[in-house]
């Protein structure tokens, strides 16, 4: 009988591919993507150290990266994570 591995806490892990791979607790935040694609072409994140920002930037990159679509759905199935169809398809340098 194999036993799962605990599920750890991700204290210093900013890394999205890291944390589904290695099961640490995730809080998904794919919901909040079309509010971004919807607002101005800058965003400023304002928020405390150590508060999410680069794990946030790090789910974002997995999510809209085409050569990771597939990995990306393998590490959002167990947790109901959805891809949410991209509102405008713009993208700039």
């Amino acid at each position: 009988m194999e036993t799962k591995k605990a599920t750890q806490i991700p204290y210093g892990i900013s890394d999205f591919v890291r944390m589904r791979t290695e099961n640490y607790y995730y809080v998904d935040k794919t919901m909040y993507l079309p509010l971004i694609e919807d607002t101005a072409s800058y965003i400023f994140m304002i928020r405390p150290r150590r508060f999410g920002k680069s794990l946030f930037l790090s789910m974002m990159k997995a999510y809209y990266d085409i050569l990771q679509k597939d990995r990306f759905e393998s590490y959002s199935a167990d947790y109901g994570l959805v891809r949410i169809p991209p509102t405008s398809a713009t993208v700039s340098r």
